[in-house]
């Protein structure tokens, strides 16, 4: 399969035109400004908030003046990820696709699909002139990735639609009627440096390779994360040997990504430093059999260092011991039937990196139940906090509940039914959608969330199946007609 026999049409001609554009999260300008003007020279009635949120009014089509208004919802804004040795600038650079067998996927970088592919949906849409609709509201969000700051800097009567179809969700045949709530949890530990004890020798162990994900989709999906992996090392390394210091630890960037990668650097005794070495030989081999399902390219390396001043020694302790300690993954299961055995809580931490004088921390919490979410992030900063850092959480984003009567549901159900012969899996999803706060803005909107089949998002393994672009759009077009 070419290029240019990708189907719909109109759909990749307008994901081909987004991924020319740099729009990582928080620097969505051009992007604005992109759709903007495309909304203008097309006729369409066109505005963008104070936030940057744009929204673009298209007008029903003959016969179809007096039904409700749709919103057609994604975000503009794409997570920048690509593998380390790839030379790319996502504020300058075009994201480069290829075709690989039914998928497509991008030359070592994040492809931009989440939620790009929505987007592109939007735009064809829009420009069609042979679409049966009643009135529509095209909105695109900003800054979906770091905190849902789009969706929270909109004010009510941006939109004024009454159905909404979100069209950033990453599994084909799967329609999304409620989502976890979340927030951001950090900590700091201060320190002055020091120097190592004499006779050190010093290693810098790295680990990459690792499968990743998306801290909220994947979590059930026991995948390593690189941040444990290297804190089980040291504390393992600080128990067995003594006068073992550690300068650097940097693992991870994103708060909804489940770290790929990462290094630390350490200061052992002179006289262990091949202990240490076949140690961290055994340990490679021991993880691997660990994940020997999820993550199967591990790479694992360890080499001398040059030497440098190393973290306070009690401050480094103590960090080592609260990364052992603190919970990772699924805490709890959803016990609603009709949810289907959803993750209902977890934490993942996300992003650790030392200077000179600080250790920060970087973590994210989703929950269902918001109740437990409080519990969950408190959990995490006591763990921090007993070990002597800072921590704190941000407010976040509430969860979205499942309505119990919903028109909308009804008819993307029955629509799917009639198009493909089957029921639509309907359930939950264990991910921030900016469905749950246009739900606090917007009480009385009926809300749906779907979209083509992706893998991989938030990291450059990241792929969009083809064939199911066609499928969410027929399904999404006979919705427009029926609704």
């Amino acid at each position: 399969m070419n290029k240019s026999d990708l189907k719909p049409a109109s759909v990749f001609e307008q994901f081909a035109k987004i991924n020319q554009i740099p729009r990582p999260s928080k620097r969505e300008e051009k992007m604005i400004d992109y759709l903007r003007q495309w909304g203008e020279s097309h006729g369409l009635e066109t505005k963008v908030d104070e936030t940057g949120n744009v929204l673009i009014r298209k007008p029903a089509t003959p016969g179809y003046e007096n039904r409700k208004t749709v919103i057609l919802q994604s975000h503009m804004d794409m997570v920048c990820d690509k593998l380390v040795d790839v030379d790319f600038d996502f504020d300058r650079d075009a994201i480069q696709t290829y075709v690989d067998g039914e998928w497509l996927r991008a030359k070592g970088t994040t492809l931009g699909a989440d939620d790009g592919i929505g987007c592109a949906i939007e735009l064809a849409i829009l420009e069609a002139d042979d679409i049966e609709h009643g009135p529509l509201e095209c909105v695109f969000t900003r800054d979906e990735e770091t905190g849902l700051t789009g969706a929270e800097g909109m004010k009510p009567g941006f939109m004024t639609g009454d159905y909404l179809i979100n069209l950033d969700s990453e599994d084909e045949g799967e329609m999304f009627v409620s989502c976890a709530g979340g927030r951001n949890t950090q900590a700091r530990f201060t320190f002055q440096r020091e120097a190592a004890p004499a006779g050190s020798f010093f290693l810098k162990a790295q680990l990459k390779g690792l499968t990743g994900g998306h801290s909220g989709d994947d979590i059930n999906k026991k995948r390593a994360n690189a941040i444990k992996l290297l804190g089980r090392f040291l504390f393992q390394t600080m128990n067995r040997y003594e006068g073992v210091r550690l300068a650097q630890f940097h693992s991870g960037k994103l708060h909804n990504a489940i770290p790929r990668d990462g290094l630390f650097v350490i200061a052992v005794p002179s006289a262990v430093k091949e202990n240490v070495k076949a140690d961290w030989n055994v340990f490679a081999a021991q993880v691997e059999d660990e994940f020997h399902v999820t993550d199967t390219q591990m790479v694992w390396t360890m080499e001398s260092a040059d030497a440098e001043p190393v973290i306070e020694a009690s401050v480094a302790r103590n960090f080592v011991w609260a990364l052992q300690a603190v919970d990772n993954g699924i805490y709890a299961i959803c016990q609603d039937p009709e949810l289907n055995g959803m993750v209902e809580t977890s934490s993942n931490i996300a992003a650790i990196h030392s200077s000179e004088t600080e250790i920060n921390i970087l973590s994210s919490q989703r929950s269902n139940v918001m109740s437990n979410l409080d519990n969950m992030c408190a959990t995490f900063r006591a763990t921090f906090q007993l070990a002597g850092a800072e921590a704190w959480s941000s407010d976040g984003y509430p969860a979205w509940k499942m309505r119990a009567e919903s028109q909308l549901r009804d008819t993307v159900v029955a629509t799917y039914r009639e198009l493909f012969g089957k029921d639509p899996i309907v359930r939950g999803i264990h991910a921030g959608l900016e469905c749950g706060l246009f739900s606090e803005r917007y009480p009385n909107l009926d809300m749906i969330s779907f979209g083509p089949t992706l893998r991989d998002v938030h990291t450059p393994d990241e792929r969009l199946y083809i064939p199911t672009v066609q499928m969410v759009w027929d399904h999404l077009l006979l919705v427009l007609k029926r609704i």
